[in-house]
């Protein structure tokens, strides 16, 4: 992955230590926050590190980008 920015998405302690590697903690504290900052993310933003909750919320949804790659913070 070359060029693309990194998010972590989820409730604010479960991603705020990955600014420590370089991601960008967007904070969403419940489903519909998650669903709304998801479909605004950029087309720049190549990788998402979800939580757990994040990803429930997420389920069966379509990513915003085609070139959008996820991961999972395992529980």
């Amino acid at each position: 992955m070359s060029g693309g920015r990194v998010v972590a998405l989820g409730s604010a302690p479960a991603v705020d230590g990955f600014a420590l590697g370089g991601a960008e903690p967007v904070h969403a504290e419940d489903d519909d926050e998650v669903r709304r900052c998801w479909d605004a993310l950029p087309a720049e933003v190549a990788l998402v590190i979800l939580t757990p909750a994040a990803d429930a919320a997420l389920r069966g949804r379509a990513a915003p980008h085609p070139h959008l790659l996820t991961a999972r913070i395992p529980t």
